[in-house]
């Protein structure tokens, strides 16, 4: 199997869990917990997917300080193939604010860094080797989605909370064949998968939280998925990219889009039952069991 060539998102986040997010006024705000973590979208996939045992390789950003090393500690000890480009400013870092509910407000304490040299002989041979380059939609990555575009690689995006008109999430949409969305900011979410289709991609996924998924693809095929209950959520942080990584593992393995489904939404559900962006129990097998259970 070709591996996966993830590009893009890696923060160090303060996690805190609070009962219900605070009002607009002055106060004091006391925490249930709060710890720190990995965080950010390029690491959950590629900490899922290694978990599933899908070859990968991530290309992140990170600065030299004590969060970049915690990062970068972290994607080693899981045995994340990682292509760093080291920026002269600090480390993205996040708040997150997250309720018991699974609710996530998410403050940039540390912006995304603007000032990235990529070294550009090690991205290209990556995205001539590998199988399916997943770009993810920050600023740093649209010449990497330029040069997959030039060398003719199948390209997958996550367009996240979209709201359907952003032109920052456009040159992505335009690219890529298969794209994950979430309808968090989408009252209308099916009219944009049916745009995306006509646009020509051959497959498009929307996540609904604990209300599920729906799939529709270039054959006009409709799916819809439930989410799998869980017992409690411990935290939510990376479900989405946890249901990202079931529903490729499902699809590199070439099974039907509906067992793809089933493998994503067992995924998240692992994810949001742990405390890091994947489950100490992500695994091929720890997903087939959730699937057969239901």
């Amino acid at each position: 199997m070709k591996p996966v060539f993830v590009v893009g998102g890696a923060s160090l986040d303060t996690i805190v869990h609070v009962d219900a997010f605070p009002g607009a006024y002055a106060q004091t705000v006391w925490p249930n917990r709060s710890y720190r973590a990995v965080g950010s979208t390029g690491v959950g996939k590629a900490l899922n997917l290694r978990a599933l045992e899908v070859p990968v390789v991530l290309h992140a950003v990170v600065g030299n300080d004590q969060e970049g090393r915690m990062i970068r500690q972290t994607l080693e000890q899981a045995g994340v193939e990682a292509l760093i480009s080291e920026t002269p400013e600090p480390t993205e870092q996040h708040v997150n604010l997250m309720t018991p509910a699974g609710e996530r407000l998410s403050i940039f304490v540390q912006p995304p860094a603007r000032e990235v040299t990529l070294e550009w002989s090690s991205i290209r041979r990556t995205l001539r080797g590998c199988g399916i380059a997943v770009i993810n939609i920050l600023d740093y990555t649209r010449p990497i989605l330029e040069e997959a575009v030039s060398l003719g690689v199948p390209i997958w995006t996550d367009l996240h909370d979209y709201d359907g008109s952003n032109d920052h999430h456009q040159a992505f949409i335009d690219a890529a064949d298969v794209v994950f969305l979430a309808s968090d900011n989408l009252p209308n979410y099916r009219q944009v998968m049916e745009r995306l289709l006509q646009q020509g991609k051959r497959l498009v996924v929307c996540t609904h939280g604990a209300a599920g998924a729906t799939l529709a693809n270039a054959e006009g095929e409709w799916l819809e998925q439930p989410a799998y209950p869980v017992d409690r959520i411990e935290d939510s942080n990376g479900a989405g990219d946890a249901f990202f990584s079931g529903f490729l593992y499902g699809y590199l393995r070439g099974l039907p889009e509906r067992d793809c489904l089933q493998l994503a939404a067992a995924s998240g559900a692992l994810c949001v039952t742990s405390s890091g962006l994947a489950s100490e129990h992500a695994s091929r097998s720890a997903l087939q069991d959730i699937v057969s259970a239901k």
